[in-house]
């Protein structure tokens, strides 16, 4: 999360949505949130298609990326995801529901 402020520098009240894993429950991380300004948006207990937007982003990365491919270290793995991320899936990676375009692009066009 302190990477994707630092890079992205979300306005406050930006929207972080996921499911209800204990990751995303625990005091720490939802106090990181309040520091960063963020409204906290969590899916219903069971109900998957509260974030069907962010399990296909993970069904794609793990599906192009992860599979595919295999590291050495944790940091390799984590150096790979935050190229993937950045260098492809959001600049590049084209999605019927944006009309063909990237998210970068959508989201320039929507600002």
């Amino acid at each position: 999360l302190n990477n994707a402020v630092a890079l992205r520098q979300p306005p406050t009240g930006c929207i972080h949505h996921t499911d209800r894993g204990s990751q995303y429950c625990s005091n720490d991380y939802q106090k990181l949130l309040t520091k960063h300004g963020f409204e906290v948006s969590m899916s219903g207990k069971g109900n998957c298609y509260d974030n069907s937007m962010v399990e296909t982003f993970f069904k794609s990365i793990k599906a192009e990326m992860i599979w595919r491919n295999r590291w050495d270290t944790r940091r390799q793995a984590e150096g790979a995801i935050f190229q993937y991320i950045n260098g492809f899936y959001n600049p590049r990676r084209r999605h019927s529901s944006r009309g063909g375009q990237s998210p970068l692009a959508f989201e320039r066009r929507a600002a």
